[in-house]
């Protein structure tokens, strides 16, 4: 039988609290598309090779597989190793546009997303003084925000964070958020991502 060994090497704390959130990303993930796609433990033994005990620890977090035993669940339920592993994020991961200092033409990578999930695009224009109302877009949702033009101020829960323009945000958009505007007129492009539930 496959025994399960540490993914993370290192005893320090920090490695002990990534160890931590990786096994509970897993386990969500993994018991997330096993009950889309109506499959038991059974049905994941029988299309993995691994034993139902197994997987059961790895769904509650008392299992730490190997990269080979994940590479196993991914293939059975068709997900990649970024889908399985993914974190939630805990909060807004903001990108200054001051943080380019390069000149000339050039690309920026604002945000990568390794994941086959629906998603929705929408171009906002705030006028002067707009003050938005506090909405979520459910569990497991994410949102991407770019400042094209102005300057909003996002409230996530009770924190807030002014962006300016060519700032860029990514946040879990299921805690209740919104823009708003102050004396100058602003465009803001999201890309909200849903949860495949």
């Amino acid at each position: 039988m496959t025994t399960s060994h540490t993914m993370l090497p290192g005893p320090d704390a920090e490695s002990s609290d990534e160890i931590a959130l990786l096994r509970t990303a897993v386990a969500a993930n993994m018991r997330r598309a096993r009950l889309a796609r109506a499959m038991s433990l059974r049905d994941m033994s029988a299309h993995t090779g691994l034993s139902t005990a197994l997987l059961s620890q790895i769904e509650r977090e008392v299992a730490n597989p190997t990269v080979a035993t994940l590479a196993r669940i991914g293939q059975a339920l068709d997900l990649t190793f970024a889908e399985l592993t993914r974190t939630a994020l805990t909060e807004p991961e903001v990108i200054r546009r001051s943080d380019n200092k390069s000149k000339g033409p050039r690309a920026r990578m604002l945000f990568s997303m390794m994941e086959r999930r629906r998603f929705d695009i929408s171009e906002g224009v705030l006028p002067p003084h707009t003050a938005g109302v506090a909405s979520d877009h459910g569990r497991g949702s994410i949102e991407h925000g770019y400042v094209v033009a102005g300057r909003v101020t996002l409230v996530v829960g009770s924190d807030s964070y002014v962006l300016e323009e060519g700032d860029a945000v990514r946040f879990s958009s299921a805690t209740p958020h919104a823009y708003s505007t102050d004396d100058v007129e602003a465009t803001l492009l999201t890309v909200v991502v849903y949860n495949d539930e």
